[in-house]
């Protein structure tokens, strides 16, 4: 009797530890919680209809490199994706960047959409033509001259906040949701700051203000001021006098049309080296 019972008490210990050991082994699956805090921001998903708009606004294609520096959950990565795009995120924290691998799996993605752990301010964006960010003014400021380094007509969207001194091209506000309801666009401008010798003889002096310049014609008479300046990728307008200007960088080039009295004409310049 004594023996059946020690039997019996073994078999139950036995069926208890079976039962115990996989829900010891088990380990919750990670949730981000709301503003929950971050290496350089706290987290903050960016609304359902603010993606949509974002990604609208910058036009995204699947001939499009998208990248999100901050990208979290990965909503914004996944949704490019969606779109056909190739779509990257950069994200500090590996349970987030854990969760977004999974997300992306489980919309059928993953394929198209990557996202890798690393600092958003040592990543290496060049290949991007969308970039789709949702950051605080002081990480868009310390971004600035990554922005400004990439090729000429890639487009930077952002939620809610701006890069500070240069103007939007782009804004637009969803009346569907109750935060985080405003996206601006920026298109990356060619960067024609400096001196240019065109064909004809007079050198021009470029000031440049991200997408708008001012400056001189310099000619053998005289100098004349450039007016209306405005860059819109590698597009570039600009009146001097009576006569206006519509040329594109090429290199180290600009080449396009002057047109005066209704008549046009080829034009280019030349960069001038410094120094």
């Amino acid at each position: 009797m004594t023996r059946c019972n020690a039997g019996v008490g073994l078999l139950a210990l036995t069926i208890g530890l079976a039962i115990a050991v996989p829900a010891i082994g088990q380990t919750k699956q990670f949730e981000p919680q709301f503003a929950q805090p971050g290496k350089d921001v706290v987290w903050v998903p960016t609304p359902e209809p603010m993606v949509d708009l974002m990604l609208d606004m910058a036009g995204v294609t699947p001939n499009d490199v998208v990248v999100d520096l901050g990208s979290g959950d990965g909503r914004m990565v996944i949704a490019a994706a969606k779109r056909g795009a190739r779509a990257r995120g950069v994200e500090y924290n590996p349970d987030m960047v854990d969760l977004a691998r999974r997300r992306a799996r489980e919309a059928g993605v993953h394929g198209r959409a990557t996202f890798v752990q690393g600092d958003m301010f040592e990543a290496d964006v060049s290949d991007a033509s969308v970039m789709a960010v949702f950051l605080l003014t002081d990480n868009m400021r310390r971004l600035q001259p990554t922005f400004l380094a990439l090729r000429p007509g890639t487009r930077i969207v952002s939620n809610t906040f701006a890069i500070p001194e240069w103007p939007a091209d782009q804004r637009q506000t969803r009346t569907d949701c109750t935060a985080w309801c405003t996206a601006l666009l920026w298109i990356v401008p060619a960067q024609i700051g400096g001196e240019w010798q065109t064909a004809d003889g007079p050198r021009l002096q470029i000031d440049q203000h991200f997408q708008k310049f001012s400056g001189l014609l310099h000619g053998p008479v005289g100098s004349s001021p450039i007016q209306g300046g405005t860059i819109s990728g590698a597009e570039v307008t600009f009146t001097i006098g009576e006569a206006s200007y519509a040329v594109r960088l090429e290199g180290d080039r600009l080449v396009g049309t002057r047109t005066e009295a209704g008549r046009s004409s080829p034009w280019h310049a030349t960069r001038v080296p410094k120094g």
